[in-house]
């Protein structure tokens, strides 16, 4: 059983090569949001022309990344959300509630100081983690039945 995992969320730490690299051995595909900041905040104006407006200027670039974003969530079995410490990621509690709205399983990662603003996020998740090798576990045991040792 092959599984599709879209990570999602915060985009400035290295979680999502470590989930990948610790995830080797195992038959899943992983995909995700284009993680180039620049790229992601740009693309509209870059492709469709530029805004005098930053509204305008954004709207372009979160259309854009949206047709991503909505494949990845779309042919997902499992949606892991991760939430950072420095910035506030209102496009990943859009895209949690997206997974959920849809019935995805979905996995949030977050250290427990958000936990309280976080709180419905999480009562949508299958389960909540603060490390990347705990997703690597959860994916393990689903396929394998493995617990860690």
């Amino acid at each position: 059983m092959t599984l599709s995992i879209y990570l999602s969320g915060e985009i400035h730490t290295d979680w999502r090569d470590q989930i990948i690299d610790a995830a080797k051995d195992l038959d899943v595909t992983f995909s995700a949001p284009v993680t180039d900041h620049a790229a992601s905040d740009d693309c509209g104006v870059a492709i469709m022309g530029v805004e005098d407006s930053k509204f305008w200027h954004d709207n372009k670039g979160a259309k854009l990344n949206a047709i991503r974003t909505r494949r990845g969530i779309e042919t997902a079995d499992i949606v892991v959300v991760r939430f950072g410490e420095k910035y506030k990621q209102w496009n990943a509690a859009f895209d949690a509630g997206m997974a959920a709205a849809l019935g995805k399983s979905l996995i949030v990662m977050h250290q427990a100081d958000h936990a309280h603003a976080l709180k419905e996020v999480d009562a949508a998740a299958l389960a909540v983690v603060q490390e990347p090798q705990q997703v690597v576990q959860i994916l393990r045991y689903v396929l394998d039945g493995q617990l860690p040792s």
